[in-house]
């Protein structure tokens, strides 16, 4: 696997403040998603404590996951003046430790593609147009198409789980022909030992929450990705290749009115392996208004946030830097102190 040599150098990607976890968290829930009635209980129950859970029984193949990510490795073992011809992020396409226009960097590079519901419309996949490359554009839309159905599953068992109609109150977010949804393919290389850092402790990608609704993860068998609790403490998560994660997005948070928190994650990069990490973030369309659903309102109860729509919500996100807190202009402040 190349090791990166494009600046901003290794010295200059920040360290994990934290102190270093010894062992994985024991208690992130793990759903299985063959059993409907029982699993949506379930993830309301894990959106409210930790907006973070792993799925299982979710029906995508195991050799579609696999193949994907074959190809993904191979094209960032590409030289880096090839790989750079899929385009420098405007925002989607290739990038290499510069993580959006605001400052924040990691040990990492990534593609990053906008994606549709017509899996075969990506435009950001253009440079995929050679013969050499139609495995993994086909890998990518077929995976593309799974992961999305997957995302409006486990709305559509959160909708179950909440008793709320129609079902589809937040699937149909993500499903519509004008959902606007991200696909992205991080690759965290090993780095060097001789600038004398703490393999343990070096910023894969920073904290952060996602602004969708909804995003699905599934990462290679090296570790590195961690989640904070609400005490604020971050525990390590366990990876699994067979396995999904699931992370409630900010979206998903206001539709809510809070009852469902964001949960706050980051990588730690690894040192002596390489992670590879494949993540559908499941947006609504940029003319819809976020705001708390009616039926999950109690007598009385005020929203904690302005009406908005995705469109202003995304374009203020991408003005901030990864760890702030993005909902914050959108909060209605007297209600939240009331909290």
């Amino acid at each position: 696997m190349v090791v990166l040599v494009a600046k901003p150098t290794i010295d200059q990607i920040p360290l994990i403040k934290s102190p270093k976890q010894s062992s994985f968290f024991s208690f992130i829930p793990i759903i299985d998603l063959s059993d409907p009635v029982s699993a949506s209980t379930s993830i309301v129950r894990a959106c409210e404590e930790f907006g973070f859970f792993e799925v299982t029984g979710h029906g995508i193949p195991r050799d579609l996951m696999i193949r994907l990510e074959a190809d993904a490795v191979k094209f960032f073992s590409l030289p880096q003046v090839e790989k750079e011809r899929a385009g420098q992020p405007n925002p989607f396409g290739y990038g290499n430790k510069k993580i959006g226009a605001n400052g924040d960097v990691g040990w990492l590079e990534y593609l990053l593609m906008d994606v549709t519901s017509k899996p075969m419309n990506h435009s950001s996949l253009s440079f995929l147009s050679e013969p050499s490359a139609t495995s993994f554009r086909s890998a990518l839309s077929e995976y593309i198409a799974a992961v999305r159905r997957l995302a409006g599953e486990v709305l559509e068992l959160i909708a179950d789980g909440l008793g709320i109609k129609p079902r589809d109150v937040f699937s149909r977010l993500v499903m519509d022909e004008e959902s606007d949804s991200v696909f992205r393919l991080n690759h965290y290389p090993p780095f060097p030992l001789f600038q004398g850092l703490n393999r343990s402790s070096l910023t894969g990608f920073g904290e952060h929450t996602d602004p969708q609704v909804i995003s699905v993860l599934r990462s290679n068998d090296t570790a590195g990705l961690q989640i904070a609790l609400r005490d604020g403490s971050w525990v390590p998560v366990h990876p699994d290749q067979d396995s999904f994660f699931i992370n409630v997005g900010d979206s998903l948070q206001v539709l809510t009115n809070g009852r469902f928190r964001s949960v706050r994650h980051r990588v730690v990069a690894n040192g002596m392996r390489s992670r590879v990490s494949m993540i559908y973030f499941g947006g609504p369309a940029p003319r819809e208004r976020l705001a708390p659903l009616a039926q999950l309102m109690e007598d009385g109860e005020q929203s904690l946030y302005k009406d908005f729509t995705w469109f202003e919500y995304k374009a203020s996100a991408y003005k901030s830097r990864l760890a702030d807190n993005r909902l914050a202009q959108f909060e209605k402040q007297g209600v939240i102190s009331e909290r």
